[in-house]
């Protein structure tokens, strides 16, 4: 029985259809659009629980797919690409991503994090979840509408930047390392060059407490160990 359906932007068809028999294996349903424009609107105009994106597309690249959906949904986004650049990682993150693989890639690692997210997703946005909010520092979050309010205004959060504030404020007080906060919230064990992200994520997380005008921000840097959300 098909558990999730998915849709892959890849303009090489040959890696597309392995990524979408590998899917298809662990009963992920996955469609595949090759242009960047049409990648776009599917995301946009279907219900997918996660989006799998390349970065060298026609018509548009996956950076601007990633800012078009993040300007509308907050489902999981996952860019598999070529670029191995740091800054590339680091832009596409900074666009709403919420994870990034290069190729060549893992066949039985993609489904893994696309699974974790998945996973992840449908937890923090199941039918009939609680009403249950935290309060702290002048932040408030609902957890079961995503919400975010810095001092009573909504601040919009991707998926991943919520589920790591959430985290911290679930966890204060206490010193997290990247690797650490990576395999909580990537549910990854394999830390090769990517617990990269997780600075990334503090950063943005960072940047919308800044915009919503706290005097002091609760997330401490402890120079040589990680991060403490302090309370």
């Amino acid at each position: 029985m098909v558990a999730s359906r998915i849709l892959i932007i890849e303009d090489d068809l040959s890696i597309a259809e392995l990524q979408r028999d590998y899917l298809e294996i662990h009963s992920i349903e996955a469609d595949i659009v090759t242009d960047g424009l049409e990648g776009v609107n599917c995301a946009l105009n279907e219900d997918y629980a996660l989006i799998v994106i390349d970065l060298m597309l026609p018509s548009m690249n996956g950076f601007e797919i990633c800012r078009r959906i993040r300007e509308v949904k907050n489902i999981p986004l996952m860019v598999v690409s070529a670029k191995k650049e740091d800054v590339d990682k680091i832009r596409a993150l900074g666009l709403g991503a919420d994870d990034y693989m290069t190729k060549p890639f893992s066949p039985s690692e993609l489904v893994a994090r696309v699974q974790a997210h998945i996973k992840r997703y449908k937890q923090l946005t199941g039918a009939g979840q609680a009403v249950e909010y935290i309060e702290m520092n002048n932040i408030v979050v609902d957890k079961a509408a995503r919400k975010v309010y810095v001092l009573g205004e909504e601040s919009t959060f991707t998926t991943k930047e919520f589920d790591l504030l959430v985290f911290f404020m679930e966890h204060p007080n206490r010193v997290w390392t990247k690797e650490q906060l990576f395999r909580q919230l990537w549910y990854m064990d394999d830390l090769d060059g990517e617990v990269f992200t997780v600075v990334v994520h503090v950063g943005r997380i960072r940047d919308k407490l800044k915009k919503g005008k706290l005097s002091e921000l609760p997330i401490e840097t402890i120079w040589g160990s990680g991060y403490r959300f302090n309370n």
